[in-house]
């Protein structure tokens, strides 16, 4: 399995299935799940890959809360997990940047999701899936792709970190308000994360991503951290920017963190 690309495209992964270090997980809604999903894939809620509680919502869990989740799905240090959801690849995004997180590497996306698979006429089920527990032990990768608030101030500092702002331009500019402030982390770049999708295929990144982004001044030459309101549009964007071979982290905590500190910097 070490020769499956990251992007994983819906009839590569039809090849794959039968493979038993493949393990699929479907983030899509639950409705959507038990309608028909892939052939063995595992559903699981988004909730499970976040603290929840405020003001940062987005936060990881638990290390204990994270390895009873891992756990779960099964995973070993062998399994090679394919991520998809039903909305264009913010929760796979975020499992598979979880994942990274704790030093799992052997992952991929499946490219479009669930709309690109259907769209493709590819096999459906609604039987039940089950998979044994594995009794994986887990812990925070040191080179883990994550960064903080204080962090970021230091690197702002010395002028060598890139914000990738994946939200609506409304809540960059602070004309909508979702925090105690409103605005952006100095200097971030607005690039909101539906602008990768490629709506003329099945949601699927845009073939033109480097290129768009580059345009727009996230070229690699910082090192770039992207955030959203609670890390779930920019756990896709972490996984483009991965996808590209950027330099790229993600901020957990998020606007929701950041604007509701009483003292980090913020421009609008």
């Amino acid at each position: 399995m070490s020769d499956v690309p990251l992007i994983l495209e819906p009839e590569q992964l039809a090849a794959l299935l039968e493979h038993e270090e493949i393990r699929v997980v479907d983030l899509s809604s639950p409705q959507n799940y038990l309608a028909g999903h892939i052939p063995g894939a595992l559903g699981l809620p988004f909730q499970a890959l976040m603290a929840g509680t405020p003001p940062a919502p987005g936060k990881l869990p638990s290390l204990e809360r994270l390895t009873e989740v891992m756990r779960a799905i099964g995973l070993t240090p062998d399994t090679h997990i394919v991520a998809c959801d039903d909305e264009g690849g913010g929760w796979a995004g975020r499992l598979l940047w979880t994942l990274e997180v704790i030093g799992h590497q052997k992952y991929s996306y499946l490219n479009g999701g669930m709309i690109a698979w259907k769209n493709a006429d590819l096999p459906l089920t609604t039987e039940d899936v089950t998979v044994t527990p594995s009794d994986i032990n887990i812990q925070i990768a040191d080179r883990a792709p994550m960064i903080d608030a204080e962090q970021i101030q230091q690197r702002l500092a010395q002028n060598d970190l890139q914000i990738w702002d994946a939200r609506s331009p409304a809540e960059y500019t602070g004309e909508r308000v979702v925090a105690m402030r409103g605005g952006h982390i100095p200097g971030a770049i607005n690039c909101e994360w539906t602008q990768l999708m490629d709506p003329q295929r099945d949601l699927r990144i845009r073939s033109d991503a480097e290129a768009f982004l580059a345009a727009l001044g996230i070229n690699g030459e910082k090192d770039i951290a992207t955030h959203c309101q609670s890390h779930h549009r920019s756990a896709f964007t972490w996984l483009v920017g991965k996808s590209l071979g950027l330099p790229i982290v993600a901020y957990p905590g998020s606007w929701s963190e950041w604007g509701n500190l009483p003292d980090t910097p913020i421009e609008n």
